[in-house]
């Protein structure tokens, strides 16, 4: 048999209520680290409790943006999350695990204590 592969995602999504510092922009910063450790950390109980969550390996949060012509007080987030892949598995139904981020985050309002913006989620692209 092959071995299962790892393959990638990507989650993208906007924080409304985590204001966009200088801080967020340097990956060294107190204030990153412990951002994307607590991404990391709802991204994974997230995804665990989904259809994907036997084959899911983990999150790592990326990037924590300013998105260009959005309020100061909003965050981009980029996260690319891993799963093992058997060779005779379907491939990732980014639709239907985009609609269970969605029902998990209530619709997308919210993730943890981090309110989100419902028309930002995006699930590999």
């Amino acid at each position: 048999t092959t071995a299962a592969a790892l393959e990638r995602f990507t989650i993208n999504f906007t924080i409304t209520n985590l204001p966009y510092t200088s801080d967020l922009e340097n990956p060294d910063s107190a204030k990153f680290r412990a951002t994307r450790r607590v991404m990391n950390t709802l991204l994974d109980r997230l995804l665990q409790e989904s259809s994907i969550g036997p084959v899911f390996q983990g999150c790592e949060t990326r990037d924590l943006r300013y998105e260009p012509g959005s309020h100061r007080d909003e965050t981009r987030v980029d996260a690319v999350c891993t799963y093992s892949k058997e060779p005779s598995a379907a491939p990732l139904d980014r639709v239907g695990l985009y609609h269970e981020v969605s029902n998990k985050t209530r619709g997308i309002p919210q993730l943890g204590p981090y309110s989100l913006d419902k028309d930002s989620l995006y699930v590999n692209g």
